[in-house]
């Protein structure tokens, strides 16, 4: 079943009208090129142009008895075009179709993924600069660190994804790699001019040597990379889990008009969206390891990788483009709570700012390790008693004896927390200031 947020042609493309149609492309490719060097009589190429077709269940009522799905491609075929079919497929093998095929299916698969990335980054862009002087606590292991700004985590999911875009962009460049040269990839019974003519008139690479198939390392490569893609989704769906729990609710997933997110509890708002990503980037993860297997094949080839490839090509370019979508919809509407952000910010009594009353002491002169004792006394203080870091810090003598009050309210500027956003963006966007990206 294709998952409803993805788009008709990633589920078109898996379709078995569309990969016989690309087997019959290759074939009609081989045969115009043999054509041309005088292999195949022009008349016969015009039979075969004109009257190459298939069908189907008849494909399939063939493969019945064949026992091979090929043969019963190459069989209903002959059906179609009569005797010109016995120039199609010559001095090939199976392999040779299929694999070129595939590449030709994986290539348009990475296109639409392309395009899928390229509409979450437009996405992560535009929030990071609505959210870009959004004050909000940074966290390490999950404990309140230091201050950031909501439109900082924005920026650097989009600075991953822009990654992710370019390893898919290079993963297209290596799956797009097909083969013609026989029963072992020794050009046996055709030219190697054919391969790389052909390869090039269906818009791919010929691969510089193989065996029976091309080489598989490729594919590992290309379903890697889509689970590398999970793996970032999945960190952020993380962090919107995080963000949406009741005692901390600084952003949570937008909650229709009649939604509901409990069968018991009325009350219920959960992050069902980002625990469905969370799930579905382990089904990649899974599918690559497998394409990782399927590396280490017997001697010329055996048939093992076959059927795995049969299912992760389907399902994982399926899977990560309906992932995409749906995570770009999770972040378009997002809802973020400003306030409480600030609420949680203050729930330490600014002891984010320790640091830096560290750092002021030791610019008086004090060792680092006497500073960071004294202000981690106080700072243990606010956290067992409640209060605030100012007020503890100017009633500790031997804070005061190196700093004076004002010295001390100088210590507690947020903007010192956040004086290089501007920069950051400009790293990441190319620039700082506010525009639609």
């Amino acid at each position: 079943m294709i998952p409803r947020y993805t788009r008709p042609e990633m589920g078109n493309i898996w379709t078995l009208e569309n990969k016989y149609r690309k087997w019959l492309d290759v074939e009609i490719a081989v045969c115009e090129v043999l054509s041309e060097s005088g292999r195949i009589p022009a008349e016969d190429l015009r039979r075969i142009k004109e009257k190459a077709a298939f069908d189907v269940d008849r494909i399939q009522e063939i493969e019945r008895e064949t026992q091979h799905d090929v043969i019963a491609f190459l069989t209903n075929v002959a059906e179609h075009v009569g005797p010109s079919s016995r120039f199609i497929h010559e001095g090939l093998t199976s392999s040779d179709v299929l694999d070129t095929a595939m590449a030709l299916l994986l290539k348009e698969a990475s296109d639409l993924l392309l395009q899928d990335l390229d509409r979450l980054l437009e996405v992560l862009g535009r929030r990071a600069f609505e959210f870009k002087d959004t004050v909000m606590i940074g966290r390490s292991h999950g404990i309140h660190a230091e201050p950031i700004t909501f439109g900082l985590k924005f920026a650097l999911w989009h600075a991953e994804m822009q990654r992710n875009r370019k390893r898919m962009a290079d993963a297209r460049e290596t799956i797009r790699a097909g083969k013609i040269s026989g029963a072992v990839g020794t050009y046996a019974n055709i030219d190697p001019a054919v391969e790389e003519q052909v390869c090039a008139r269906l818009g791919l690479v010929a691969e510089p040597v193989g065996n029976q198939i091309v080489q598989r390392d490729r594919y590992a490569e290309f379903f890697t990379t889509l689970a590398l893609v999970g793996c970032s989704i999945e960190k952020i769906a993380v962090e919107v889990r995080h963000l949406q729990r009741t005692e901390v609710r600084e952003a949570e997933e937008y909650f229709a008009e009649g939604q509901k997110g409990s069968s018991a509890m009325p009350h219920k708002r959960n992050p069902v969206a980002s625990e469905n990503l969370t799930g579905l980037s382990r089904v990649l993860r899974g599918n690559a390891l497998a394409a990782m297997e399927n590396v280490a094949l017997w001697h010329e080839r055996d048939i093992s990788h076959s059927s795995v490839e049969r299912i992760i090509g389907p399902d994982s370019t399926i899977l990560l483009d309906y992932m995409l979508a749906r995570l770009t919809r999770l972040l378009d509407k997002l809802v973020v709570y400003p306030a409480n952000m600030l609420r949680n910010l203050d729930l330490t009594g600014s002891l984010y700012f320790s640091q830096q009353a560290m750092l002021a002491l030791t610019r008086k002169g004090i060792s680092r390790e006497e500073a960071y004792r004294i202000v981690q006394r106080n700072a243990m203080k606010v956290w067992h008693e409640r209060g605030q870091l100012p007020d503890a810090l100017k009633a500790d003598p031997d804070v005061m004896k190196h700093l004076s009050a004002g010295e001390v309210d100088a210590i507690f500027d947020m903007g010192y927390h956040l004086k290089h956003v501007d920069t950051i963006f400009q790293k990441v966007f190319g620039r700082g200031s506010p525009h639609p990206v």
